[in-house]
């Protein structure tokens, strides 16, 4: 157990700019579901927040070394949880994600796992000790990382399961990724992709078309790109204030306490509001990267990077998708959705964030 010499050890930026996020995404979610059957998401939102500190706290209280001992129990159960998803999980849109807990509260397992991945990653590439990258330990990693992800896929979920490789690909290469293995590994991709396709749900491959030309379809695929952006438009310099966007609160707008939160967010605050959003996600990562940056050893380094770049990858994908420039996939932007898997996972990952940064206090 890492001890420290006070509390004023924490990285408190990062924790105020976190919980400063979340502010945000309360509001929001409190604007956006206004008498509606989710009225009641802004006050669960609090909870989810309120849980995630304080897991973020304990984490943070924990040699991120202890952690990755226990990764292989860790990785065990995680795969044992996505089984048990397909046998007792609920449906919801057609997917079959959460496992029901009590009062209506549901475990969405892949959300968690991303925390067992950055343990994996770092311990993994941390235990083989050198700066150049082998094909055979690139193959077992992608392994150990695609067997999660193929089950997640198969729930369908191809959003969340997409969500791991930002991981798997800063961690390589951070360890000395080769090119000749980089540039076989594109080739690749390029072959497969092709033939991915064809194991695309219907809805996936509507999805995919329909963000490059919504206006093909607009009461069907491309009805969620199409009002996400006039509401986005709308918002104008300062936007149109809390529970006044019309897109939003005339319930044009899908799901707009979720993975279209910010769509909502940039009706009603505008484009200054927008601004200031992204600018705190942008402080979160650079926080983060600076603690990479004064990590005490690559372990330390892999884990925080790992959690940068997930950071990156969901924010990059989710503003992406609210604005037709990327395809709807059901990616939530982190801390501001709506959703207490993917709250609480994040708020467990700035704990590794904060391990990391006091074992350079530890005595």
């Amino acid at each position: 157990m890492a001890t420290y010499r006070s509390i004023r050890d924490l990285d408190w930026s990062l924790v105020v700019v976190a919980l400063a996020i979340s502010a945000l995404g309360i509001l929001q979610i409190y604007s956006a579901t206004l008498d509606t059957v989710w009225q009641d998401a802004w006050w669960k939102q609090i909870l989810y927040v309120g849980a995630g500190t304080l897991l973020m706290w304990l984490v943070s209280k924990m040699d991120y070394y202890t952690l990755m001992d226990h990764v292989p129990i860790m990785y065990g159960i995680s795969l044992a949880l996505l089984l048990v998803t397909f046998a007792v999980g609920t449906t919801v849109f057609g997917s079959r994600r959460w496992i029901p807990l009590f009062a209506g509260f549901r475990l969405q397992v892949s959300e968690f796992i991303k925390v067992v991945i950055v343990l994996l990653v770092a311990r993994y590439l941390t235990e083989l000790k050198t700066d150049r990258l082998e094909l055979r330990d690139l193959l077992k990693l992608c392994g150990l990382v695609g067997l999660p992800m193929l089950l997640v896929m198969k729930q369908p979920d191809l959003g969340t399961s997409l969500t791991y490789t930002p991981i798997l690909i800063v961690g390589v290469f951070l360890a000395g990724l080769q090119w000749k293995h980089a540039v076989a590994i594109l080739v690749l991709f390029a072959l497969v992709m092709p033939v991915g396709w064809h194991f695309l749900k219907d809805y996936q491959k509507a999805r995919l078309i329909s963000f490059m030309n919504p206006d093909q379809d607009p009461r069907g695929s491309g009805y969620q790109v199409i009002q996400s952006r006039i509401a986005v438009g709308a918002g104008g310099m300062w936007g149109k204030g809390v529970t006044r966007g019309t897109q939003t609160q005339l319930r044009f707008l899908p799901v707009p306490h979720t993975d279209f939160i910010f769509s909502a967010f940039g009706e009603e605050h505008g484009f200054v509001g927008v601004i200031v959003a992204l600018g705190l996600y942008f402080l979160l990562i650079m926080q983060i990267v600076q603690n990479a940056q004064m990590a005490t050893d690559r372990a330390g380094v892999y884990i925080c990077m790992g959690v940068a770049a997930l950071l990156l990858f969901h924010m990059f994908v989710n503003v992406g998708m609210v604005v037709g420039r990327m395809p709807v996939t059901g990616i939530p932007l982190p801390l501001m959705s709506a959703g207490g898997s993917n709250t609480i996972t994040f708020f467990l990952m700035l704990g590794l964030v904060n391990s990391v940064r006091l074992r350079r206090f530890v005595n």
